[in-house]
């Protein structure tokens, strides 16, 4: 598969790292492709406009000492997985990023960068096939999710949220969550690399999730032109959530991934009143592919 290439995994932190780190390495065994692994360090000195006016300059150094020390340990523990990872899994070589693309094997990088993550990030992701980011523990993993949210509302290019646990085996049944909006069609169209390859293609829509635009059927003619074999299923929400409804059908297809657009409402009305991409985002347990 030579439409993916270069595939962003930023690790801000060990959490639910591994389980992004394998269904990485499966990506790149699947495509053939490289796992550009990027840890941004923040800069301490970043925190000085943020103290307080009450704090004198030695607090100020202290505070800044503090989460220098703090933002090291996170390095130390991301690289020291991914030492782990690699030594457990030597068919995929680990190469410097600008010398990993001529070879079609499965490679891997690590690299560590200092800023902020809101404009790292979202810069290296434009130039990345997709992004795979660990799932977000909800209230927990604040940086993660802001992660997520800056890629995709700022690189232009997919997101691929990993399973909170380690993932077993690849991709196989791809669901595709459809309302017939731009969001959708994106995430659709990322969803070919995938969907070319399964065993099973489902397109999932629902008379509460449906936008004006192209039906589930007009997505299986599309599939088709791509000779992809797939097939539609009508959800219900549950309990009056179409999210709960899009997930439970994705269990009863037995999915391995999800496809969908992401905010197709505003990201403020969704975090305030909910929504589908926010009960998507905080209960979903298999790899989702989410776009803008």
């Amino acid at each position: 598969m030579k439409d993916v290439r270069k595939i962003l995994l930023p690790l801000p932190s060990t959490s639910n790292a591994e389980a992004a780190l394998v269904r990485g390495g499966n990506f790149a065994r699947r495509f053939g492709a490289h796992l550009a692994v990027l840890h941004v360090r923040p800069d301490g000195r970043d925190i000085a406009p943020l103290a307080g006016e009450g704090m004198s300059g030695a607090m100020v150094e202290d505070l800044m000492r503090s989460a220098d020390h703090e933002s090291a340990r996170h390095a130390h523990d991301v690289h020291t997985l991914f030492e782990r990872y690699t030594t457990t899994n030597p068919d995929i070589k680990i190469v410097p990023l600008h010398s990993a693309y001529p070879d079609a094997a499965p490679s891997i990088s690590f690299t560590v960068l200092r800023g902020a993550e809101s404009e790292i990030i979202p810069a290296q992701a434009r130039l990345s096939d997709f992004t795979l980011v660990p799932h977000p523990n909800s209230g927990d993993e604040v940086s993660s999710s802001e992660t997520l949210h800056a890629v995709l509302f700022d690189s232009g290019r997919p997101v691929v949220m990993a399973p909170r646990t380690v993932p077993v085996g690849l991709i196989r049944r791809v669901c595709i969550g459809w309302n017939g909006t731009a969001e959708s069609s994106s995430a659709l169209r990322g969803a070919l690399a995938w969907a070319q390859t399964a065993e099973a293609v489902r397109v999932l829509h629902c008379g509460d999730y449906q936008r004006r635009g192209p039906s589930a059927k007009d997505v299986v003619e599309y599939l088709a032109a791509h000779s992809i074999k797939a097939d539609t299923a009508e959800f219900q929400p549950v309990e009056r959530d179409v999210g709960k409804g899009l997930l439970a059908a994705c269990r009863e297809f037995e999915a391995d991934m999800l496809a969908m657009g992401a905010y197709s409402h505003s990201r403020l009305r969704q975090l305030i009143l909910g929504g589908v991409t926010r009960h998507v985002l905080e209960s979903a347990d298999i790899t989702v592919l989410m776009s803008r």
